[in-house]
């Protein structure tokens, strides 16, 4: 069998060499052909592959929840019903993605691996702001391919630790960046989501409510949009929810999401009843 090594039995020298507290730059030295942008040019834009749709995040005093709908579509198809979108990034942070499924779980993964390189290599975490322009140098890294049908587009959340305070960060293909001190949303069904969010949103909200008016803002777009997926209670599958706080990171479980789903689907079936 064929040394993997070279036949030296020793990693290659650029693993031994001091290098670069970012994970996507000695990537980019030792393995470009890994990064994500890094494929070679198509012959035509990409159109048959699995989307993700729609992200919401909601800040509240104290942190940042963001939820995901489950749904990924090709053309009008449904590719599958329970992807998951939404992802813990560091122990303060979260990170979600619209677009094309395959990319964007790379572009994610990559992304996960750059923030823990980075605090093995400096004994330190980046901060929120630090964080959120590492995001950006990978999205404009995948613009090769985004022009090409691969676009992926993310939203990123987190509590920063200096202000006591979730903050949200948006992207655009480009990578332009922008910070949505209140909510955003991403991804086919964000602009019925956002009419939801901006409806509701309260500067004063709890928790509690920040997870109930995302669940809304999901429910709403998948009413309006066919790309968006609503909650499947035979399947019992739900949206994704996460939350951020000076707690850090946490998934909500299904057995959480469950009742506010069902509280929601209650009041709108007793309204429509009315």
């Amino acid at each position: 069998m064929a040394d993997p090594l070279g036949g030296a039995g020793r990693l290659p020298a650029v693993f031994m060499a001091p290098g670069t507290s970012s994970f996507t730059d000695f990537l980019s030295q030792s393995a470009p052909h890994l990064l994500p942008g890094a494929r070679e040019g198509l012959p035509a834009p990409v159109t048959e592959v699995a989307h993700g749709t729609t992200i919401v995040a909601v800040t509240f005093p104290g942190g940042v929840i963001m939820a995901g709908d489950r749904r990924a579509t090709q053309g009008h198809m449904i590719a599958q019903r329970d992807v998951e979108k939404v992802h813990h990034a560091d122990d303060f942070s979260c990170v979600g993605y619209a677009g094309t499924a395959g990319v964007g779980a790379e572009l994610i993964r990559l992304f996960q691996v750059e923030l823990e390189h980075y605090e093995k290599i400096e004994g330190a975490t980046l901060s929120l702001d630090a964080k959120a322009n590492r995001l950006a140098a990978m999205v404009k890294g995948n613009l090769p391919m985004a022009l090409q049908g691969l676009a992926v587009v993310p939203l990123f959340a987190g509590y920063d630790e200096d202000d006591g305070i979730g903050r949200i960060f948006s992207y655009d293909i480009a990578a332009a960046m922008s910070e949505e001190r209140t909510y955003e949303s991403i991804g086919s069904g964000s602009v019925f989501a956002k009419g939801s969010l901006k409806k509701r949103f309260r500067a004063d909200q709890s928790q509690a409510d920040a997870v109930r008016i995302a669940i809304e803002a999901l429910y709403d777009a998948a009413d309006d949009d066919s790309a968006t997926g609503g909650p499947d209670l035979i399947r019992r599958l739900y949206p994704i929810v996460a939350v951020v706080t000076v707690d850090g990171y946490r998934r909500y479980g299904d057995d959480e999401v469950e009742p506010v789903v069902s509280a929601i689907i209650a009041d709108r079936s007793t309204s429509a009843g009315g």
